[in-house]
């Protein structure tokens, strides 16, 4: 009977029952002591009486270093089992488990080999998984276990045939550790202390001797704390009763640290010293705690069993301590030497798993070893093949601790930064331990890894120093012995955050030393490189030629378990307008990414995903994801993927006619930009004010900023954004008189082929040549760039090009066509929240006699459509040229036609126009009417 805890078990019962039919999961939190482990006991009891089959493990400390060590544990009563996944899951899983080697799986496929596991193992008998301790699970197995239960968690309930059905999943752990679990997607109930009523019950139950002044102390002693009103009790027996021993100073952690202390200082040194190797084991299991300590072990262990310290689990025939702080307490009465001779001597008896026996002999030396340094550096490539950065950090880091030599410690640390800066998104400590590389190799520059790493902590962090960033990693690289090894990933990993670096900057220049690199790797450049350096350093002359690779390295994104591969894919795909192909992967990464902590891959592929949500049309989730991936970037002081999703923020703000908004973001982009040259940042800056200048009708500015990008009449060198403001710079040198200008910029894209690369650019590169032909050959034109296969994937863009083509029709007289395509327009722009362009849009249909909607609301009736528009921009504010520029009309046009209309509305003057207009009776004109070009 569990006194004072009839709720919390009544909650326990209630997911059991619900987990046998549907699954589940539920995470038990409290502090040290509460009873967390006694309600995982009832739990247990419930579910074997409900005839459900019993896993149960335990996380384990001095465990928590050897990668997927919790995993095997969890799952070691159900690998008879293991044959009746599929062949990928089988293999996945055996390798994680080190049962078998090969090509090491991604964690997400590990993870999804253990739901299918465990739902296997459920549909022939509810399954209840029960682990304790989750905050000591090695960082592998947390992650695994993390994404199983929140898949659990996610299914509980749902009555449909997920890999949660009849599996449960109850964790604990102690709220002042924390968990990984914690994060969001598993139901935590939180484990009170037992209230004082409860907690006097518990001691008169268990203790009834004492008097009540001893009972009284003990309780206000305890607070509540189970363990505390269990344990204390204990130690105050042979204290007089009368006046209980207990410590002031202590708190309530520290004193039941001493309580194990003292229980277990009372056992014999055998059983201590058995004790000991069980703890730094961490397996629990007894042929090997009996020979590294050289005993039968039968003994000494019976004298814990009695001290009721740890006890034999019947189930696995390993030794489990009775609580946590037990472990604690015994490693506390050890000595340095005595925890170093255990270390050696399991050392000897894990040579069979060499993960675990680096490890153990890491703890048991004290002098710089390079063969334990070299043995815990392989296990670190090991953990982070299974994609446990955390644990490759930690080996490496221990590694250098142990490195003799001082370019061998140079190097371990700096990989630890690298892995630091470009896995887990850490830069806290990157700068420090780049310092600590540097001092470690007497003060030079260190190696290759070292550079990459400085590097990436420029160009993610505030300091955002690209020429810093491009002189460490050109000159890392150039001491590198030639020709470079297209094998060495760590060269790889230099020349793509080269590629990172010359992209930000936008400077041609910068991309010299980077491709002189590239051609001396052999065999052969990687194929992910070669796709990088053609999209995304000049694509309008070298994308085309690597669009057949790239589409066949997209189409096998969804088989694709390595994140890093794909986001490199995804760069390949921005410039060429293939994002939407990646979506499937890049969503995955974001799951993944929320579990695993991967910060720079999310941040990396929120920044691909808005871009194309901005294409999609899809801009209300571009809100969404710019400011989840700003949020997450400010925490993390990532300024340069920052300006990234204030680029696509700005883009949006522009198309809806949110000046104040695009001014705000374009003013943040360009002042963080423009000190540190990021050509990127800035080149997305002007791309935004152009498009906002070309929405209010103010197309000098817009030719001023479109310009600012690329030149008229050329697509600037390595400055890939140019190729999105083809139709901006032409639209604007057309609206401002500069026929020739624009002319030359149509022939600069069509000599470039730019056309050959996307569908969109298809579309714009027509368009763009329509805008600067004469009729019927403009016709022609925008008929072509509006048949573009699969256009209608980039909404925004079609419908520019309608609206130009409805333009083109009206003033050609072609007045019904004209009405099918500016109307299409007008819906799509009203659809995205596009207001300006909605309002041209409707301006040129209001024009042709007609209004969206097909109700026209405005002027009277004696004055023809294109009069009533006039009439109406006037009233605005608008002078004539501006008049002329939205209608294509000239100025003296515009002032014949306000001179025809003033008598018609009874005034002298624009500035009676406003009052005039509101006072006009409304009419709806004949869609025959005659309209004026």
């Amino acid at each position: 009977m569990l006194i004072g805890r009839d709720d919390d078990l009544e909650l326990i019962r209630r997911f059991i029952d619900g987990a046998r039919t549907s699954g589940g999961a539920l995470l038990l939190s409290g502090e040290a002591g509460v009873g967390k482990t006694e309600l995982l006991d009832a739990a247990a009891a419930h579910a074997h009486a409900a005839d459900m089959r019993l896993v149960r493990a335990a996380g384990v400390e001095f465990e928590s270093t050897v990668s997927y060590a919790g995993l095997h544990q969890i799952l070691h009563p159900l690998l008879g089992a293991l044959e009746e996944l599929n062949a990928p899951y089988r293999s996945a899983l055996s390798v994680a488990l080190g049962l078998e080697h090969g090509a090491p799986p991604r964690q997400l496929i590990v993870s999804n080999a253990v739901s299918a596991l465990l739902a296997h193992a459920g549909a022939a008998r509810p399954l209840l998984v029960i682990v304790d301790d989750l905050p000591w699970l090695d960082r592998a197995s947390a992650v695994v276990m993390g994404l199983v239960a929140r898949r659990l968690g996610a299914g509980a309930g749902s009555g449909g045939s997920s890999s949660g059905s009849h599996v449960g999943f109850l964790g604990a752990y102690r709220s002042d550790d924390g968990s990984f679990f914690d994060r969001g997607g598993v139901t935590t109930h939180h484990l009170s202390p037992l209230d004082p009523a409860a907690a006097e019950e518990l001691v008169k139950d268990r203790f009834p001797a004492l008097t009540p002044r001893v009972r009284t102390r003990l309780l206000s002693e305890a607070q509540g704390n189970p363990l505390a009103l269990l344990e204390l009790p204990i130690a105050l027996a042979g204290t007089p009763r009368a006046n209980p021993a207990i410590p002031d100073v202590l708190p309530l952690g520290r004193r039941l640290q001493t309580l194990f202390a003292a229980r277990i200082e009372a056992l014999p040194p055998t059983t201590r010293l058995l004790l000991l190797c069980a703890v730094l084991d961490g397996t629990g299991d007894l042929h090997t705690l009996q020979a590294a300590t050289g005993t039968t072990g039968i003994e000494d262990l019976a004298h814990a069993e009695r001290a009721g310290l740890v006890h034999v689990d019947d189930t696995t025939g390993r030794l489990a301590f009775r609580h946590p702080l037990t472990r604690s307490a015994v490693v506390e009465l050890s000595t340095s030497d005595q925890r170093r001779r255990i270390h050696r001597a399991l050392a000897e008896h894990t040579a069979d798993r060499p993960e675990r026996r680096a490890w153990q002999l890491a703890q048991a030396t004290v002098d710089p070893d390079e063969h334990v340094a070299a043995l815990l550096e392989q296990t670190a490539h090991a953990v982070l093949r299974r994609g446990d950065a955390n644990g490759a950090i930690a080996a490496l880091l221990r590694a250098a601790d142990l490195s003799p030599r001082g370019h061998e410690r140079s190097r371990r640390t700096a990989e630890a930064a690298y892995l630091g800066a470009d896995l887990t998104g850490d830069l806290r400590d990157v700068p420090k331990l780049l310092e600590d590389a540097r001092r470690a190799d007497g003060g030079r520059t260190g190696p290759l890894v070292a550079a990459v790493a400085a590097a990436h902590h420029l160009l993610l962090s505030g300091e955002g120093d690209l020429d810093t960033a491009h002189r460490l990693l050109t000159g890392a690289i150039d001491m590198q012995h030639q020709p470079y090894d297209a094998t060495d990933t760590t060269m790889i990993d230099a020349l793509y955050t080269l590629a990172w670096v010359c992209h930000g900057a936008g400077r041609p220049e910068l991309w010299k030393p980077l491709h002189r690199a590239v051609a001396l790797l052999t065999p052969r450049v990687p194929d992910r490189l070669a796709l990088t350096l053609a999209t995304i350093a000049d694509p309008a002359r070298t994308a085309p030629t690597a669009l057949g690779l790239l589409d066949e390295t997209i189409a096998t994104l969804d088989r694709e378990t390595d994140p890093v591969r794909i986001i490199r894919t995804a760069m390949a795909a921005v410039y060429v307008d293939r994002l939407a192909d990646c979506r499937t992967a890049l969503r995955r990464i974001l799951r993944d990414g929320r579990d695993t902590s991967a910060v720079t891959l999310e941040l990396q592929g929120l920044v691909f995903l808005s871009r194309d949500c901005f294409a999609a049309g899809e801009w209300d989730q571009l809100d969404e994801q710019t400011e989840q991936g700003r949020r997450l970037s400010a925490a993390h002081s990532y300024q340069l993927l920052t300006t990234d999703y204030l680029y696509q923020r700005a883009l949006v703000a522009a198309a809806r006619g949110d000046a104040a908004t695009t001014q705000t973001l374009t003013d943040e982009m360009t002042l963080w930009a423009a000190p540190r040259r990021v050509g990127s940042a800035l080149c997305g800056a002007h791309h935004a004010q152009a498009l906002a200048a070309l929405g209010q009708g103010r197309y000098e500015e817009a030719y001023r900023h479109a310009t600012a990008v690329s030149p008229a009449g050329e697509l600037a060198s390595h400055v890939p954004t140019a190729l999105f403001l083809v139709m901006d710079l032409v639209e604007a040198a057309i609206r401002t008189g500069r026929q020739t200008e624009a002319a030359a910029h149509v022939t600069a894209a069509r000599e470039a082929g730019i056309a050959a690369v996307s569908a969109r650019l298809t579309m714009t590169v027509e368009a763009s040549a329509a805008l600067t032909a004469r009729a019927p050959q403009a016709g022609e034109l925008f008929r072509r760039a509006l048949s573009t296969p699969a256009a209608d994937r980039w909404p925004f863009d079609r419908a520019r090009v309608q609206l130009a083509y409805g333009e083109h029709l009206r003033r050609t007289r072609a007045t019904t066509e004209a009405r099918t395509h500016l109307a299409d327009a007008h819906d799509t722009f009203q659809r995205l929240g596009a207001r300006p362009w909605a309002a041209r849009a409707a301006a040129e249909l209001r024009a042709t006699g007609q209004t969206a909607g097909h109700a026209d609301t405005t002027g009277p009736a004696t004055l023809t459509p294109q009069q009533r528009e006039i009439a109406h921009l006037a009233a605005a504010g608008l002078t004539n040229k501006q008049i002329g520029e939205r209608l294509h009309l000239s100025p003296r046009t515009v002032s014949s036609h306000l001179h025809q209309l003033f008598p018609k509305l009874g005034i002298t003057s624009r500035a009676a126009l406003r009052d005039a207009l509101a006072k006009a009776t409304r009419h709806t004109p004949d869609d025959n009417a005659t309209v004026k070009p």
